[in-house]
């Protein structure tokens, strides 16, 4: 007698890195629970898929209804057995997708994993801290820190979706890091929705000084890396530990968002211009070789062209060395959605392109300045002939690489260090030593 083929979960994953992370603790756990389970395989037939969704902005919205009705279409067809559809977008609109697209055996929000795991007869194992499996290149990995955010900037859904700020204990993330680096990972990426707040609601003070500290002890971790830093009450110690701390990479992504007064009061960041410029001047002076990414946002309402030629100007002073730009996406149940969305679409995109334009002239002098210095590089992947691989100024999928032919033998997942030859606005060109 023929025995059933084992069933295999595919789980499709959309938005951020945080997301991206929740969907390798989905599949960790269902595999401890001896569940087939692995990542973006949904196109097998009769697999049972899991899309974890992004609510993000309205583009981010579009891709994941369009990626729940090609899958609700294959299992219409009789490809899939099961569909479940879990993350951002499930849970801002749980009840709307219910009804618009039945195909879906179940929705789950943000905070439903133990009943997402019912489904499967899998009961959530918390023994499990420190055994999460991976998406990323065995070599780097993402730790996510806390969920949530309890800020209250206008234009952001993200508190709809995740709700309030919620630290993880710093036991739990360095047993965590443990097995991570135990598995080969070197380069840890710390990211939350907001990384400055952390510990205040579990310690009562800011301790993210503490953990980085903690993690720097832990054998294997060769570099730490910090996105999403909020710049309002920006904690300097930080900084201080970059500096004092060789596995801290000298790098921060803190998002800004814009540099007019009455658009950043609008915005309600909490910050001045003039504190943004001061901390900016701080971070260089305490760490002189870090490397600042943020991020603008353009076409908020109200926001007048003598606004954003202000924002334009901060940009071309600053001169940052990584930086990327949104469009205002007005979103319901945010501050902002009671403001009218009086910047025609076109004007938003003109402004974006005009920004970018600016940066890709600043990003391209600031290689070019490096050529003929040598930087440590992590090799991230080889690929034709070339070899790709970063700086500790550069974070994966969003910053530069550095690109080296593969007519040296280089071994992905290694530290090189490489002598700089050639830059483009956006890569290095470099030669092993």
């Amino acid at each position: 007698m023929k025995t059933k083929a084992k069933q295999k979960v595919s789980i499709v994953t959309l938005g951020c890195s945080k997301n991206l992370v929740d969907s390798e603790n989905i599949v960790t756990q269902l595999r401890a629970s001896n569940i087939d389970a692995d990542h973006n395989l949904g196109d097998a037939a009769n697999d049972i898929v899991i899309v974890n969704t992004c609510g993000f902005i309205e583009a981010a919205k579009q891709e994941s209804i369009d990626t729940i009705l090609a899958y609700a279409d294959q299992k219409e067809k009789g490809n899939l057995e099961k569909l479940y559809v879990t993350g951002c977008l499930s849970h801002r609109y749980r009840e709307e997708l219910e009804t618009e697209i039945p195909e879906v055996d179940a929705f789950f929000g943000t905070m439903d994993l133990p009943a997402l795991l019912n489904r499967f007869e899998a009961d959530y194992k918390h023994e499990l801290i420190g055994e999460r499996i991976t998406f990323t290149p065995p070599h780097y990995a993402y730790l996510k820190i806390s969920e949530g955010c309890n800020r209250t900037c206008a234009f952001c859904a993200i508190p709809l979706m995740r709700g309030k700020h919620v630290s993880k204990p710093i036991e739990a993330l360095v047993k965590e890091t443990r097995g991570l680096a135990a598995n080969g990972v070197k380069e840890l990426i710390l990211i939350a929705q907001e990384l400055t707040y952390y510990g205040l609601d579990l310690y009562r003070e800011r301790k993210l000084p503490d953990l980085i500290r903690a993690l720097c002890r832990i054998e294997g971790i060769e570099w730490i890396r910090l996105h999403y830093a909020y710049p309002s009450k920006f904690p300097i110690e930080v900084l201080e530990v970059m500096a004092e701390e060789g596995k801290v990479c000298n790098y921060l992504d803190m998002p800004l968002q814009h540099a007019s007064d009455s658009v950043l009061r609008a915005m309600r960041r909490q910050i001045t211009n003039q504190e943004q410029l001061a901390l900016i001047r701080e971070a260089r002076e305490i760490v002189p070789e870090i490397a600042l990414r943020t991020t603008m946002l353009v076409g908020f309402p109200g926001e007048t062209a003598r606004d954003f030629a202000h924002l334009c100007e901060f940009v071309e002073t600053v001169k940052f060395d990584r930086l990327g730009v949104f469009t205002y996406s007005h979103e319901d149940g945010t501050q902002a959605h009671k403001f009218s969305d009086d910047v025609p679409p076109q004007v938003k995109e003109e402004r974006a392109e005009t920004l970018m334009t600016i940066q890709r002239t600043i990003s391209e002098e600031k290689n070019e300045d490096l050529i003929g210095s040598t930087l440590k590089v992590l090799i991230d992947r080889k690929e034709g002939g070339f070899y790709y691989g970063r700086s500790e100024y550069d974070s994966p999928e969003v910053d530069n690489e550095v690109i080296i032919s593969a007519e040296h033998y280089l071994r992905v997942g290694d530290f090189v260090l490489a002598k700089i030859t050639g830059a483009t606005e956006y890569d290095l060109i470099a030669k092993p030593m």
